[in-house]
């Protein structure tokens, strides 16, 4: 489809789901064939996507709507519609999939959704200065979210629990945009956008261990749970 953003895949990896943002629309791909089964109409430039665990909805972020999209993958038709604050960028699960929780970027806040009725249950605000809430991954024990903050250079965490920002890792790049954590939950992969750099960051001290070099603007990471 037309300028794709973001993607995401069942535990079953048969299909991929694709935000086009220019279309306003998501892109539902047979990964064995690689052929567009469906094309399914979101709102306005959308972003962000996560399947929840099972499998049976997808989560697409459309920013200039502002608002979540759910897909319901047994019929590939969108069944609810989220609203949210502005410019939804980013989606995690937690691993249970009952909750989902988004980043607004304009909205400097992670929305807190019930993943089961598809309906916001709280806002956690970020308070950094600067923040614009782009990527979002929980701790491995689920205790706590990092949001990394755009232009803001930083990264917020978040005490689930308590749903407050519970101290901010200052300085990690210009740009942090996508972020991984690793199994153990002691580091953080983080995508410095305009810096065209991976950065590995200490989860617990917030201590900058190393700076990769990397392509042209990278966005998204993924840490890899073998061994």
């Amino acid at each position: 489809g037309a300028d794709p953003e973001a993607f995401d895949v069942p535990a079953d990896g048969k299909t991929l789901y694709v935000s086009n943002e220019d279309t306003g629309q998501t892109s539902v791909v047979d990964v064995a064939s690689g052929a567009i089964r469906k094309t399914i109409d979101v709102g306005r430039e959308p972003e962000g996507v996560a399947v929840r665990p099972d499998g049976r909805f997808v989560y697409v972020t459309s920013e200039s709507s502002s608002e979540v999209d759910v897909i319901d993958t047994a019929r590939d038709e969108v069944a609810a519609r989220i609203p949210t604050q502005a410019r939804p960028r980013a989606v995690v699960f937690s691993r249970d999939g009952k909750r989902a929780y988004v980043t607004t970027e304009a909205g400097a806040t992670v929305h807190v959704v019930n993943a089961g009725s598809h309906e916001l249950l709280s806002d956690i605000h970020v308070p950094q200065k600067g923040a614009r809430p782009m990527g979002i991954v929980l701790s491995p024990d689920e205790t706590h979210a990092y949001v990394t903050n755009g232009r803001g250079g930083s990264i917020s965490v978040v005490n689930v629990a308590a749903g407050t920002v519970e101290r901010a890792i200052e300085g990690v790049a210009p740009r942090p945009w996508g972020i991984g954590v690793t199994r153990d939950g002691r580091t953080l992969y983080v995508a410095g956008g305009s810096s065209n750099e991976l950065v590995i960051v200490d989860a617990a001290t917030g201590v900058t261990r190393k700076k990769v070099p990397v392509g042209a603007g990278p966005w998204g990471v993924v840490v890899s749970e073998g061994p």
